[in-house]
């Protein structure tokens, strides 16, 4: 069973030393076959699931509510553990629900599951419970590091891969997909709002998860953005973008299946999804096509 860790834990049990940490990332903790990728750095995805919010169920948060027949926590999870180039997860929770995920990771076996930490009230303060348990755990400023909304349960395996990709040659990169709506920005007059600029769509994305860091870079960008006291993000990349203004950020494709779950609406289509990615509804939607198929072209030989 793994347990909610602390960066206590981490600091009087070094590193991770089995705690609800596991395995440290530290290279003298590692087996040869271990520094070997070490060399390559760790790639820790994050997954972020303390949110609260109470559309859904005031007792069960979105991310315990199933999706085809799975918690979709355990679907965000799954995204990295089945990426062969994923090495560690950690998966900030709410403390309400703590018990919960930690049973849902220990009967699921998510052999990558380093931590699970209490995250705070604000999604920022997840991704920071995240980082300082990393920076205590030593792992090295080189590290790449995914961080994912715990809401996002389709998130692609080419995503994944491209956000890793991208760090060779970015310290710090985004999944966002083209926007197919003309994007309007407004500014203030009276008590309406109006339109201020039409930016050109081919320059319009919408921003997704996971979003993607060199360690060093991230942390650094939290730094700085914590002696500001406007600071109010609603994602990582906005942090670099602010506070580290010469810091490319890469756009990495994204999809339309990259759901963010936020209303009970968005349900439906989540449920869709699921069914269209289920093996064995892809082969029933095969067979029924190719059945149709046949009776057409059985109709047509009838009919002449």
């Amino acid at each position: 069973m793994i347990r909610v860790a602390t960066v206590a834990d981490c600091v009087q049990n070094p590193p991770w030393n089995g705690v609800a940490c596991g395995r440290g990332f530290t290279v003298e903790h590692m087996s040869k076959g271990e520094q070997m990728q070490e060399q390559k750095m760790p790639v820790v995805a994050v997954v972020l699931a303390a949110g609260f919010g109470t559309r859904f169920d005031e007792n069960n948060p979105k991310q315990l509510v199933s999706v085809g027949g799975k918690p979709i926590v355990c679907r965000s999870i799954e995204a990295f553990e089945n990426n062969d180039r994923i090495s560690d997860i950690i998966v900030v929770v709410n403390e309400r629900v703590e018990e919960t995920v930690n049973e849902l990771i220990d009967e699921a076996g998510y052999a990558k599951v380093r931590a699970i930490v209490p995250g705070g009230a604000e999604r920022v303060d997840s991704t920071l419970a995240a980082l300082d348990l990393l920076k205590q755990a030593g792992i090295p400023s080189g590290a790449k590091i995914l961080i994912h909304d715990g809401v996002r349960p389709f998130v692609e395996e080419r995503s994944i891969d491209g956000c890793i990709d991208s760090l060779d040659q970015f310290n710090a990169a985004t999944v966002a997909y083209a926007s197919t709506d003309t994007i309007l920005l407004t500014e203030d007059l009276g008590d309406r709002k109006v339109v201020k600029s039409v930016p050109e769509r081919p320059n319009t994305f919408r921003a997704q998860t996971p979003q993607a860091f060199r360690f060093g870079t991230i942390v650094k960008a939290y730094e700085l953005a914590a002696a500001d006291p406007d600071f109010h993000p609603t994602d990582d990349t906005r942090v670099v973008v602010d506070y580290l203004p010469d810091e490319p950020v890469a756009i990495v494709d994204g999809s339309e299946t990259n759901l963010k779950i936020t209303t009970p609406s968005d349900m439906p289509i989540a449920e869709g999804i699921a069914r269209s990615l289920d093996p064995e509804h892809a082969k029933e939607e095969a067979k029924a096509r190719m059945h149709a198929v046949f009776a057409e072209a059985f109709s047509q030989m009838h009919s002449r």
